[in-house]
């Protein structure tokens, strides 16, 4: 059997690491081979992280608190165990999921096998889930724009002075970049003012002709 290291992981430097540490002491982990980092990056170039897997080698064990520190996410996870079981072949040992323990072989793949159909397993509810919470809140905000709920940010209203400076600018006597700047507003927003007035118009043209 080689050498048995550690790995503790938390995403923010505000977060603590010692109920992990501890976990990690007490199953008889040298504090020389335990690797921690505090870190929000978004991926495993941590420094850690890179010191550990410079030095984890076929038949070492890495025991971690929970699953979840091997990665952000079970497509994360599964990528980082296949790594470590196949190609580093070394062992995993999940604390707070005995099932998660490579070590154990009855004949030489068994434990590997039961990790990754586990994994997988995980990996398959939490996509559903995410999915499930997708849909949950597309429905939640299609029922909401029917009660007539808003979202985003609100419109800009137009300044009183928005006629006579549409006029002007109509009229030819001022520019678009000159009309947007004496309304205080971005040139796309009065674009967008003028399409608007120009929908209205024409919806109003349309009754009218409707009606006759």
């Amino acid at each position: 059997m080689g050498r048995l290291y550690g790995y503790a992981r938390v995403s923010t430097r505000e977060q603590n690491l010692d109920r992990q540490l501890s976990a990690l002491r007490d199953f008889g982990i040298e504090g020389r081979n335990i690797f921690s980092d505090k870190s929000s990056g978004r991926d495993f170039e941590r420094p850690a992280w890179r010191r550990l897997m410079r030095r984890l080698a076929a038949g070492d064990v890495l025991v971690v608190k929970s699953i979840d520190r091997l990665g952000r996410n079970y497509e994360e996870i599964l990528a980082v165990w296949r790594l470590i079981t196949k190609e580093r072949r070394a062992a995993i040992v999940v604390l707070d999921m005995p099932i998660l323990d490579t070590r154990r072989e009855a004949d030489g793949i068994t434990a590997v096998l039961i990790g990754d159909i586990v994994l997988q397993l995980l990996s398959y509810v939490a996509q559903v889930e995410r999915e499930n919470t997708h849909q949950r809140q597309a429905e939640g905000i299609a029922a909401a724009r029917a009660r007539g709920v808003r979202f985003g940010r609100p419109r800009k209203p137009r300044p009183p002075c928005y006629r006579a400076v549409k006029e002007s600018y109509l009229g030819g006597s001022i520019t678009r970049k000159e009309a947007s700047s004496q309304l205080g507003v971005c040139v796309s927003t009065f674009d967008r003012w003028l399409k608007e007035d120009a929908r209205i118009a024409e919806k109003s043209v349309a009754r009218e002709s409707l009606s006759r």
